[in-house]
């Protein structure tokens, strides 16, 4: 009988897109699907950082634009951009990125918790930090991207444009 000495480092599995010249990951298991950017309807009155909706398979899907939402500035649209479609609360919504990166894998001892100094009520989207040799990965909890009435208001948009 084997006995496994080596202490089992559990992982986690993300999706890593670039957004302003910094990399960011979001857990998988949230991702529905990765698309190249459609032709998006604008929709009046909606939040700045809500560009409008697409038309998904059917599917009415409100679009965010990242860099609006975290305050980054501007950022033509080119042939890398995409949009990440994720389960938001009771919803799929599309996040506007520069690029998506790659598909990893990261032990859960290279993860740590965003420092105290750079974490506000502004960026309570910051679930950690992966160190991963000579770069780190900005980890959002998207639960915490949009706040409650703004994910309310994302569901209103849905329905109002289906």
């Amino acid at each position: 009988m084997a006995i496994e000495t080596k202490a089992q480092v559990s992982e986690e599995q993300v999706v890593v897109f670039s957004l302003a010249e910094e990399l960011y990951g979001l857990d998988i298991s949230r991702v529905q699907g990765i698309i190249k950017m459609p032709e998006v309807t604008r929709v009046p009155r909606a939040a700045e950082f809500v560009e409008g909706v697409i038309n998904l398979r059917g599917e009415i899907v409100p679009i965010i634009d990242l860099r609006k939402r975290f305050r980054l500035g501007e950022h033509g649209n080119d042939a890398d951009t995409r949009i990440i479609n994720v389960e938001m609360g009771d919803h799929l919504v599309g996040l506007i990125v520069d690029a998506v990166e790659e598909v990893l894998n990261i032990p859960s001892d290279a993860i740590e918790p965003p420092p105290e100094l750079v974490t506000t009520v502004d960026s309570a989207y910051l679930r950690g930090i992966a160190k991963l040799q000579e770069r780190l990965v900005i980890l959002l909890d998207l639960d915490r991207v949009l706040c409650t009435a703004e994910q309310q208001a994302i569901g209103r948009l849905s329905a109002e444009a289906a």
